[in-house]
């Protein structure tokens, strides 16, 4: 077997380059800042692409089958004999081809970057931070132990936290940080709870070693996790739900969702890596790499499916109704994530069962092309107009020619039209629900054409709809820095579609015979046209269509736009509930309580040594009179009282 201890640097170059950046970066690097990250992350795509050549192409498989190669491993802390905290790098299809979608999506959003934040105060700083979210990334794909990976998933909710509210100045962008920090921290605590379940009955940490113990119905952990239960639920069931929930957490899912919206306040390549490669495909991520442990479990799969599907229509529909171009970007990734996660619940462990898992993770990767391609080239628009807002938007297409064309394939890649990628891996999803249920058909069949309405009804409603106004721009659409990803990742976008993915990443690691059958495909097809030609009508040129389908649909229309209050719905819960009927009366206990029998313990103390720190003042002639004093009293007791 071939040596992998070169990918160690993978990582490790956007975790120096934090260093360097963060502790010397405002004062000696300045504006040559964004030069050495963009140089470390091209380092790491280079070794990457290697790594994927390598595995792939190579020495990755065995028999036919690919396999998983710890690259290196030590042990860090250990509990006992069989619980350790190991650091180790794992190399499997879906690791090897996260470090590519990773470091390739944060390069071009580091060169992005040079154009788009030049002249920022803090611009050291910023690419500071986007070397340490890289590195998060980095290492929660590579790890083979289940608390290495929930010690990265923490870096990367810090990262996203310093990312999202990067303009400090703005209360919107640090209350938007701290909603993000803070919901996902509910989150993560089923996470680590979901963690403590599986070790403890799978009795250990390393994910290789507890899948092997807890798919084996013939392993004696298999046997105690499944028969001990609470409130009638297995303890398998109780362990992979509570870690869904810390990936629902991370990748948005509904109920969980509602920081995502908010988290757009960051600079816009920021909402880039977030959406395409990092923070909100770190669910998907995770659920895929318990997968065969899920698959054993029919109820937590379930849980991942209902979700997903809900999660997907649900953004879906609101994003029809967003006029922040930014937030209408988010929606459209939490609806995707949610395809992905449908996608895993749907499917089983092996053969073309397993078509569900690998057409989520060919979503996972195609959609990390065309979404940063979109969020990129909303970049370059309100980098030019100085504003979300669509209405501040119209016929930009002649005054940004390369940024038209880029955003216009990335809309048709997601939107499932052929030859682009987004096609090929959604037809793949939408298969694979169909031979497995076909409510969740259903669902995702509508969600692709809403998907393809909304899209199309953002790209008009820039590009097109009126005469450009006069915007006080210096470098056109930007500079050579931000059109050359854009150019690269629509070349990406289209072509990604054709690579054999289902030769390279399959549930069981054994190559996955799949065929495009058109019959199936002639309607989400034709679905996904008719939704661009509704969209064109409505929004290709300006007109009333879209107030007077607003009002027709009336209430409907207005509960989406305001996110069927979901906001307000937490809010409430948390004002009118949780802080008067649990906070207060908690924090009333731990003042008048807890802290007042401290309080009065230390009084206490203090009296009683006031009263009596005389008994040690230093005078030799007291120490005297209270010994022949005491011999006084002793001679009294023994002589007349006890006689």
């Amino acid at each position: 077997m071939s040596n992998y201890s070169y990918i160690v640097w993978i990582p490790l170059l956007p975790l120096l380059t934090f260093l360097l950046l963060g502790l010397f970066g405002r004062r000696y690097v300045k504006n040559f800042s964004g030069i050495l990250g963009s140089g470390s992350l091209l380092v790491s795509t280079v070794l990457s692409l290697l790594a994927a050549r390598q595995y792939f192409l190579q020495d990755g498989q065995l028999n036919g089958v690919y396999q998983k190669i710890i690259a290196f491993k030590f042990t860090w802390l250990e509990f006992s004999p069989n619980v350790s905290i190991d650091i180790s790098a794992i190399i499997d299809p879906i690791s090897v081809m996260m470090l590519v979608v990773v470091t390739f999506v944060s390069l071009m959003v580091h060169v992005f970057s040079l154009g788009y934040m030049k002249g920022e105060e803090r611009f050291a700083t910023y690419y500071a931070y986007l070397g340490l979210f890289t590195f998060s990334m980095l290492g929660l794909v590579l790890s083979g132990n289940l608390f290495q990976i929930y010690m990265f998933w923490e870096l990367v909710g810090v990262s996203s936290f310093l990312l999202i509210g990067y303009y400090y100045n703005k209360p919107s962008a640090v209350a938007a940080s701290k909603k993000a920090f803070i919901v996902t921290r509910f989150a993560d605590l089923g996470f680590l709870i979901g963690i403590l379940v599986l070790a403890f009955y799978g009795q250990t940490l390393d994910i290789t070693t507890l899948i092997e113990r807890l798919t084996s119905t013939q392993s004696a952990e298999f046997a105690g996790i499944t028969t001990a239960g609470f409130l009638g639920v297995s303890m398998l069931t109780w362990g992979l739900s509570l870690v869904f929930i810390g990936g629902a957490g991370k990748s948005a899912m509904f109920p969980l969702h509602i920081w995502l919206p908010d988290a757009m306040e960051g600079p816009t390549p920021v909402s880039a890596l977030i959406h395409a490669a990092t923070m909100v495909v770190a669910g998907v991520y995770l659920v895929a790499r318990l997968f065969p442990i899920f698959s054993v479990d029919g109820v937590s799969l379930q849980l991942v499916t209902y979700v997903g599907a809900f999660s997907a229509l649900l953004a879906a529909i609101i994003a029809c109704t967003q006029t922040d171009i930014k937030r209408v970007l988010a929606y459209s990734t939490m609806s995707q994530i949610g395809y992905m996660m449908f996608a895993l619940g749907v499917s089983k462990q092996g053969g073309e069962s397993g078509l569900g898992y690998m057409a989520s993770m060919f979503h996972l990767f195609t959609h990390a092309f065309f979404k940063s391609l979109l969020f990129l080239g909303a970049g370059a628009v309100i980098h030019l107009v100085h504003s979300n807002d669509m209405k501040d938007m119209g016929g930009l297409r002649k005054l940004m020619p390369v940024t038209h064309i880029a955003f216009l394939v990335g809309c048709l890649a997601i939107s499932g039209v052929p030859p682009f990628a987004g096609f090929f891996s959604k037809e793949e999803i939408l298969l694979a629900a169909f031979h497995s249920n076909k409510l969740i058909f259903g669902v995702a069949l509508f969600t692709a054409a809403l998907t393809s309405f909304y899209m199309f009804r953002l790209y008009f409603s820039i590009f097109w709809n009126k005469e450009a106004a006069h915007h006080p721009h210096d470098h056109g659409e930007g500079t050579f820095s931000m059109k050359f990803p854009l150019v690269i990742l629509a070349i990406c976008a289209v072509v990604a579609g054709f690579i054999p993915f289902a030769h390279f990443v399959t549930s069981d690691g054994v190559a996955l015979e799949t065929h495009m059958d058109l019959g199936f495909s002639a309607v989400p097809v034709a679905l996904s046209i008719l939704a661009i030609l509704l969209a064109s009508v409505m929004y290709r040129v300006a007109n009333d269509k879209p107030e007077k389908v607003a009002s027709t649909m009336g209430g409907l229309y207005k509960a989406a736009s305001r996110k069927f209050y979901m906001d307000e719905l937490y809010l409430f819960i948390t004002k009118k509930i949780i802080f008067p009927l649990i906070g207060q009366p908690i924090a009333w206990i731990d003042k008048n309580i807890v802290d007042g029998l401290m309080n009065w313990l230390a009084s206490v103390t203090a009296r009683i040594s006031e009263l009596i720190k005389g008994l040690q003042s230093g005078k030799v002639q007291n120490y005297a009179l209270y010994f022949f004093g005491g011999v006084a009293a002793l001679a009294v007791l023994f002589i007349y009282i006890w006689k």
